[in-house]
Order: structure tokens, then sequence, then C-alpha cells
């Protein structure tokens, strides 16, 4: 049985379909993620789960239990907010301390905990400072200490780095995901930013117009992605429109691209319903293209290319080229001589290759 479960969640505000009949399973002590753009629904998933919303359809069970028309009160969930909210009149003890006091704990247990929890983000001795006096990264500290303190059987984060600069936003990610397998938590992180639910998550939902398009791992969802939208999300990708020649049974398939009509194989995967001779599209990485003077052994995938631009960026270095009029691009992270003119081999290696659905 799952720990938490949103069955056929749907939500409305006004003519606007925020969540539209998701359904999710999350297992206890996973660190859960919910990525997409602004407005996908990440938010009010998260408000659902907390009780701050109620949905029009469907039903959330934790731990076995229906918790779908619960107060927030009832139940104790812990939550990050993105702006902290923090009391400004209150210091950092009683600003911890706040939902404890709520939870009529006594006074010794309330020192206790508050002292534990400001020590588990690293702000021993601050009991008596102002939450005003404090840099952002403090205040999240202390939001997320609250968070903690009252030990909550599930705590909820939206987008809570997102108001710190880069460099701490990494620093504090790092932290966050100790802290949280430290305590035995179970967590749902909202985000925007990929690099940060690869970082932090152990498996990541894809969100589009309040939908899930993609449920795995960090590592499945960017190397096998199912659907473009998700393709188009996690990061650089070739896109290829393509024609499928083979048969549907198969479980490598050969496509024809449109643009300079190459036979390329690739693995069907999860995409097996496309039609024979239907146009889809296939997506693989840059930095799997493989270039090199000499045909590949097997030589398969592997395509006559005039390398067209060569950007510098950093660690990689970014190679447009030319396949006979198909448009690809390589990351390399040592471009080995290359100049604007060479006429190269580059190969796509079928099992980076994904077939998308359309989503």
């Amino acid at each position: 049985m799952s720990f938490l479960s949103l069955l056929n969640l749907s939500k409305r505000y006004g003519e606007s379909l925020a969540v539209a009949d998701l359904s999710l399973e999350m297992e206890r002590r996973e660190f859960f993620g919910l990525l997409g753009p602004s407005g996908c629904g990440k938010t009010t998933i998260l408000r659902l789960i907390l009780g701050l919303e109620t949905p029009d359809t469907g039903s959330i069970e934790f731990d076995g239990r229906d918790i779908t028309r619960l107060s927030p009160e009832q139940r104790g969930f812990g939550m990050v907010f993105q702006n902290y909210a923090l009391f400004p009149h209150l210091n950092v003890f009683e600003n911890v301390a706040f939902g404890l006091r709520a939870r009529k704990a006594d006074k010794t247990e309330i020192e206790e905990r508050v002292r534990d929890a400001l020590a588990l983000v690293q702000l021993p001795g601050y009991e008596r400072r102002a939450v005003t006096e404090l840099s952002g990264g403090q205040q999240q500290r202390v939001a997320i200490a609250r968070a903690i303190a009252f030990q909550p059987a599930l705590l909820l984060f939206d987008e809570p780095l997102s108001n710190l600069d880069v460099a701490l936003r990494q620093e504090t990610r790092g932290e966050l995901r100790e802290l949280v397998t430290k305590l035995g938590l179970t967590a749902v992180y909202v985000t925007h930013d990929q690099e940060e639910a690869f970082a932090l998550c152990d498996r990541i939902s894809v969100m589009s117009e309040g939908r899930v398009l993609q449920t795995g791992e960090p590592r499945e969802l960017y190397e096998h992605p199912t659907e473009i939208g998700v393709a188009r999300f996690l990061g650089r990708n070739n896109f290829i429109t393509a024609r499928r020649l083979t048969s549907s049974n198969e479980a490598t398939g050969q496509f024809k691209t449109i643009d300079g009509e190459h036979t390329l194989t690739a693995k069907i995967g999860g995409a097996s319903l496309i039609p024979i001779n239907k146009n889809c599209t296939l997506a693989i990485r840059p930095e799997y293209l493989i270039i090199s003077k000499e045909s590949p052994k097997g030589n398969e995938n592997a395509l006559l290319a005039t390398v067209r631009e060569i950007n510098f960026t950093g660690a990689t270095t970014a190679i447009k080229l030319d396949a006979q009029g198909l448009a690809l691009e390589a990351l390399l992270l040592n471009p080995d001589g290359l100049s604007i003119g060479d006429v190269r081999i580059v190969q796509l290696p079928s099992d980076h290759i994904a077939v998308l659905n359309q989503g």
C-alpha cells in the first residue's frame, strides 16, 4: 500500500482547470518531486495534500485512511513556503515553536524540540534573534526548523530555495536532502528547476496543464522520456521528425527521417502504438552524439555531416552539424581540432534515441 495516494483529483478555479483527473502514488520515506513550469498545477496539488484546498472530484489517502475532507490541523503535515511565511514580530524561538504551541505541547517539550530543530538546520544559539535580522538563507532554515519541530509524518515544500542566490541554493539543497533522509521523513517537493529536482528527488512527476506527463527516477526521465513535453522541458535535445518503417510488435524499429531521408534504428520503448508510415518524433541528447573521422564498427545510425558552427560554452563545446539536410547538435568535452566546414561521421547511438508520444 502506498503511503500517500492521490486518486483522480480534479480542481477548478472558475473556468480554469488547475488539476485534471490526476492520480499519483508516493511511498514512505520517499523524496518525491513535482516538476513543471509555472501554472501547471504543482502548487495546487500541494495545497490539496495539505488541506488548504478541497478537490472538486477525487480523493486523497494517507497511510491507509481517507483524509480528503480533513482540515490542515487534523492532517498534521509540515509545510515550507516559497516566501518562508515567518512572523516578523516573533523571534526565531517563537517562530519555530509556533506549531508546537498550537498543538499544546508543554514548555519543556517545546524548548527541547526548538533547540533540536535549530541544531539540525545549523542555527544553534539563534533562539533570541529577530527574524528580520537574518539573511535570506537563515530565514529559510528557520522555516524548515518550524516545519520539522513537531515531527510531521509528511513534509511539503513549495519552491523553498527559489529566493536564494545560486551558490546558496546549491549548498542548501544538499543539506536539505541530508536532513530529510536523516529524519526518515516522506517529502513532496514542488519546483520548476530541473537541476534542483534531479539533485533532491528519488522520483519525479513532470507536469503540464494540470496533468502528469511522466513519472520516474531522474535518470530515467532524462535518458528515456516518453512524451515530447517531457523531452522539451528537461534540457537540450535533437528533435527529429521521422516516419516509422517497421511493425509495432518489434522491440527495435527503423525510421526514415523527413529531413535528409536517413534510416535510423531506435528502441521502440513506450511508443509502440505509433503506426507504420506515420510521422513521429525522435529525440537524442546532444551529449550522446559521437563525431569521428571514420565510420564506427557496425555503421549503425552513422551519418555523413558537415560542421556548420562551433560554440564554446565552458565545460563543453556545442557543434552544429548538417547531415545532408538534417540539422543536429553535439556537445563535446574536447572539440579535438574540429573546424567549420569539416566533414565528419556523426553517430546517433540507438539506445539513446527516444521515440516520443506527442502528448
